[in-house]
């Protein structure tokens, strides 16, 4: 039972480290710069290895 409680809260612990990373990484973002850096990426059709596949 004791190694249950600690994976849980290795989890849980691991859980919050992610979503502090997220939110640092969203407050560092700046929305001008990737609208940017969009609009220079090219407007091609995908390679056919990454197209989508309509079922």
């Amino acid at each position: 039972m004791n190694q249950f409680f600690v994976t849980a809260i290795a989890e849980k612990v691991s859980a919050l480290k992610t979503a502090a990373y997220f939110r640092e990484r969203r407050e560092r973002g700046d929305l001008a710069d990737f609208d940017t850096w969009l609009a220079a990426s090219p407007d091609l059709e995908p390679e056919a290895a990454d197209a989508l596949r309509n079922n």
